[in-house]
Order: structure tokens, then sequence, then C-alpha cells
């Protein structure tokens, strides 16, 4: 594995405080994420105190009001800081991305008295969020979740189970979409639900084939009680709430991939350069030249897709296609990148004393997390030609 540190990339950032805050972030990258990255990531353990160096650095609430403890930083710059950690350790990075989802419903839905109460807290204050939609029986069909919750008197009492939760059973709170009225989207209420809450139970988490430094498990809701001042929105405004997040949640996919793949391909170039086979340095070997520029154009339409979305996102217009096209490409972009990774460290790159591998691991699930990228196709196509008839 190499010592080195990655070529910062060439951003276009819209002001000195953002080009100061991605510097800072790539200081805390390089000395406090990227070198324990492969040990943690290979042991299973989970980072807490970089979420929490984290929060004291004002990273966890880059987007969010500033009158709450957030950055008030634009998504174009956010997504950014994102791609950097997610380059220096996918488990931080879409770690950023969830907390930030899970915050989004208070945020945007919110009372000003709710979002007074808790959201300095969520965004500065050192606590860790957990975002639940998914069950096992409800996955891409989200609209027809079972988990339920029934009013009594001034409280709800919320009973079911919810899979696939990352930070399930570390995180400080769960925003939780629960049901309250009839089937199908319409009858959803969102709720913020505290970690410590009595009834409420992690299973072991899930034996995954990548970020096995972050915890993915089931939570069990057994008759948790939350008070009505915990409920988000309006009852039966908890869908609308969710894919308002999950159009956000996706661009920080996106962001994630991007960063993968572009550690992918640094590391894919730096080992081309000082790996000789016949006398010179593998890169310059046109066949393997070709992979790296192909490698890198993938990374650069990447980032750019993504970032006309989120300017789309700050500028207040619609951006939901657009975020399903970005999380779509990127991460369809970063399985590709990194398998090429593994392809020019040969041997090597098949071993875990480099990091491609693990790359390659882990780009896998960003296909599959916010909506499979088969669900991103169906939200794009149904942008340009309507609802399906059948």
């Amino acid at each position: 594995m190499t010592d080195r540190a990655p070529q910062p990339v060439d951003r276009q950032l819209p002001t000195e405080e953002s080009r100061d805050l991605l510097a800072l972030v790539r200081e805390i990258a390089q000395r406090e994420i990227r070198p324990r990255a492969a040990e943690e990531e290979d042991s299973g353990r989970f980072p807490r105190e970089v979420f929490t160096l984290l929060s004291e650095a004002g990273l966890l609430g880059l987007p969010y009001d500033g009158s709450f403890g957030g950055g008030e930083q634009p998504y174009e710059v956010y997504l950014q800081v994102l791609e950097e950690l997610a380059a220096a350790r996918l488990t931080v990075g879409l770690g950023v991305s969830v907390h930030s989802l899970a915050c989004h419903g208070l945020a945007g839905y919110g009372s000003k008295e709710q979002q007074s109460a808790h959201l300095p807290a969520m965004l500065g204050g050192g606590l860790l969020g957990a975002y639940c939609l998914s069950e096992p029986a409800a996955g891409s069909d989200a609209a027809s979740l079972t988990t339920k919750a029934v009013r009594d008197g001034d409280e709800w009492v919320i009973t079911g189970t919810k899979a696939w939760i990352t930070h399930g059973g570390v995180a400080d709170f769960y925003t939780v979409l629960a049901r309250t009225g009839a089937p199908g989207p319409k009858g959803i209420t969102a709720f913020l639900v505290p970690g410590d809450v009595e009834g409420l139970t992690a299973a072991v988490p899930e034996k995954k084939m990548g970020m096995k430094g972050s915890p993915t498990a089931q939570l069990h809701f057994d008759g948790v009680r939350v008070p009505d001042s915990r409920r988000i929105g309006e009852e039966g405004q908890g869908f609308t709430i969710a894919l308002a997040a999950l159009d956000a949640g996706r661009l920080g996919i996106a962001a994630c991939a991007v960063g993968v793949a572009q550690a992918a391909l640094d590391e894919a170039v730096t080992y081309a350069l000082d790996r000789k086979q016949f006398g010179h340095p593998i890169a310059d070997f046109q066949g393997l030249r070709f992979m790296l520029a192909d490698m890198a154009t993938k990374i650069e339409a990447g980032r750019a897709l993504y970032l006309a979305a989120a300017r789309l996102r700050d500028a207040r217009k619609p951006f939901s296609r657009q975020a399903a096209m970005a999380k779509l490409f990127c991460t369809d972009a970063a399985m590709s990148v990194t398998t090429d990774a593994v392809q020019i460290l040969g041997g090597y790159g098949y071993t875990a004393d480099f990091p491609v591998e693990r790359l390659m691991r882990e780009a896998k699930v960003l296909q599959i997390v916010e909506g499979t990228n088969q669900i991103q196709r169906m939200v794009i196509a149904r942008h340009l030609a309507g609802p399906e008839t059948r």
C-alpha cells in the first residue's frame, strides 16, 4: 500500500470560505481518517470519535441554517466535502450523508419550537443520527411500510421493525417513518425518536461484503412511546418528507461514489507509475493509459453531473430527475472505475495489502442504497414519459 497522499482535486468553489473549508476537510481526512481506514474496516470498528471530531469542526450540519448550528453552506460545497471524506473512508463520508438525511425532516418540516429544541444538538452538538424508512418487506416499495404509530393521548406508540439502518444501534436519534393511517403513501407520518428510548432495540449488525466499519442493523420498536411534540410535520405528511429527503440523499450517495472512484484512480495511477515491467513503468503501455483515461473521464463526468444537480437545488429549482441521474451514473461509474483499478494492480489489486479491493467492495453498495439503480431508472423514465399505464 502506498504512503503517498493523493493529489487534491482541482475544484471550482464559489467562495474563499468554501476553499478554506475544503482544505480543512482534506487535512482532517489525511491526518485522522485515511491512515486508519484499512485496519478499522478490516476489524469492523466504527469510528465514533471521528464523527465527534467532525461535529466539533462544524462539518455535520453544513447545509443547514446557521441559527441552529448549521454551516449555511450550499449543496454545491457540502457534496464536495462528502466526496473528500468518502475518498478517505466511505464509512465516514456515507455516515455524514446519512446523518444529514436524518436531520432533513426536522430542518425542513419541523416547527420553530422543534427546531430550536433539537437542531442545535443534532447539527453541532456531537449527536449522530440515522434514517428509518426501509423494512424487511418494504425496500424499494417504501410506501408499503407496516411499522405502526398509534396515538395514545399526547403520545404515539410505535411498533414494528426497520431494516438496513445505517448507524442502527449506535445513533443518538432516529428519523422514523411509521404508518398512522390507511395503506399507501398518504397514511405515513414522520417522528424524531431518541436512540435511548425504552422499547427500542437493535439486532446484531449485518455481515456485509464492504463497509464493515459502518453498522447496518435492524431496529425493533416494541411499544416505543414518543410525545406528539416529536411528530415531524402533519399526520400523513411523512412520505412527502421522506421523498424530499431522498432526493437530497441521492446527491450525497453520488458524491460519495465519486470520492470512492477518485481514491481508486489515485491508487491506480500511483501504482502504474511505480510498477515496472519489461524495463518500463506500466504507465507507458497504451492499453493501460487508455484505461486510466477512461476512469478519469467517468469521474469528471460524474462530478459535473452531481454538481449540476446541486446547483439546481441551491437555486430552489426542481432537481429530482437530476438527482436520480447523478446517483445512477456516479455509482455505476464507481463500480466500473474500482473494478478497473483492481485490474491495473493485477494480483496485488486482489489482495488487502492495497486498498483497491476494499474500494471495489464498497462501490457495490452504492448501487443499492437509497434506491437501487433500477429504481433510479424508473424515476428518470417517469419524468420523461409519465407514470406507467399498466
